[in-house]
């Protein structure tokens, strides 16, 4: 595969060029700097001769094909002007350079780092590491961090083809494999792509995609999200420019927000929040044991028959569900009552029924189902269903008829 000059010469946007062939929309030319699509990296826009470009790859043979929006009015041997699409370019270049500007914070801060994949979208740009270590929230703004103290700092970035004997040889070169699939394909050469200068640069990687000439022309570097879509892989989701600006904007406006809603300065919210959610868990305790003594009351005061030579205690309560109510008649079954049996409302009427094994649970559970519909099930000693279409009352008068 071809190296392409439009990553050796990015800065070319307008150029002339002749017809080598042209099939359909598929036009060939002897010469071109659109970039076409590989190792992640989309490819350009622009126009030919005025026709739209939609499309650039590489064939089987290695040549570089563009595919226009209507078939054009063009002939072998045709001179014609290609025109890269300034934007996209500019962005994409930014981008790539921006992952480049990222592995570089992830070398001085996880282990056993490697590529595992690259993508530049239309909004956002992924890199995958390959790491042994947990990128934490604290470690995803680290990156960001020094990511764009990269570009603060203007590190020069440079590009140059070296034997591809010597760039593996050179620990300090990272290759992506998987995604960079020009970078090594058919050629002793390996385009390496250097961020910084001197003894230790920012960082050293096998590259065959656009990037800009310095690191402060890639603007605001944005970390949006984290994931691990693998083992051993974990992604960071990222924006450039103008898309990061807005992001980081979002952000502002929601801290700024929260300090408001909380009447505390930003810096201090973290505090507050960790103060509230204490006083959150507190208070919610609190609940709990106040709702325990609640139902204990309401269990105490259930009504009492005798059924075949057995204390049961049967009423309803409200405000509980079945879990809860369940979890109580269990530590009471024995106390008050050889059968305890309570109904309820938990979005329907459920019934829960605990014994000490002489009255099956699970029997007048099943009874209860087969009276009002609804399914349930349980052992001896616990049950319960729910569905029933009856109200607590109705349940209650019929079990203790």
């Amino acid at each position: 595969m071809a190296a392409q000059r439009a990553a050796a010469e990015p800065e070319v946007r307008e150029f002339d060029a002749e017809v080598r062939a042209v099939d359909g929309t598929d036009v060939v030319l002897d010469r071109t700097y659109f970039y076409a699509e590989s190792g992640g990296q989309p490819a350009d826009r622009g126009t030919i001769a005025g026709v739209p470009v939609v499309g650039v790859r590489f064939d089987d043979a290695g040549t570089i094909v563009h595919a226009l929006s209507e078939p054009p009015a063009l002939d072998e041997g045709d001179e014609v002007v290609g025109v890269v699409d300034e934007s996209f370019r500019t962005y994409c270049a930014r981008a790539h350079t921006a992952s480049h500007a990222l592995y570089g914070a992830a070398r001085r801060l996880l282990d056993d780092l490697g590529y595992g994949g690259f993508d530049i979208g239309r909004e956002k740009v992924r890199v995958d590491f390959e790491t042994t270590t947990d990128v934490t929230d604290d470690a995803l703004v680290e990156l960001e961090r020094l990511a764009n103290r990269s570009v603060w700092e203007s590190h020069p970035v440079s590009w140059e083809e070296i034997p591809a004997d010597e760039a593996r040889e050179r620990g300090e070169v990272a290759f992506n494999a998987k995604t960079e699939e020009g970078v090594l394909a058919d050629s002793d050469l390996v385009r390496v792509v250097t961020i910084g200068d001197g003894a230790d640069p920012w960082d050293v990687a096998a590259c065959g995609g656009t990037h800009v000439s310095n690191t402060g022309e890639i603007g605001p570097i944005e970390a949006l999200d984290r994931s691990n879509p693998g083992e051993g892989l974990t992604r960071i989701e990222f924006a450039v420019g103008p898309v990061a600006i807005d992001r980081r904007a979002e952000v502002r406006r929601a801290t700024f927000e929260t300090a408001r809603t909380l009447g505390t300065a930003v810096d201090d919210a973290p505090d507050s929040v960790a103060r509230l959610l204490d006083e959150k868990a507190e208070l919610e305790s609190e609940l709990r044991s106040l709702k325990s003594e609640v139902l204990d009351t309401r269990l105490a005061d259930l009504g009492a028959v005798k059924k075949g030579g057995a204390i049961w205690r049967v009423g309803s309560v409200d405000g509980f569900g079945p879990n809860d109510v369940g979890e109580r008649l269990k530590e009471r079954a024995g106390e008050s009552g050889d059968v305890l049996v309570v109904a309820g409302e938990g979005g329907s009427t459920f019934v829960v029924a605990a014994s000490t094994g002489d009255v099956e649970a699970g029997e007048i559970v099943a009874d209860v189902t087969d009276e009002f519909g609804g399914g349930g099930g349980g052992g001896p000693t616990f049950a319960q269903g729910g569905g029933l279409s009856a109200t607590p009352a109705e349940v209650v008068d019929f079990l203790r008829g």
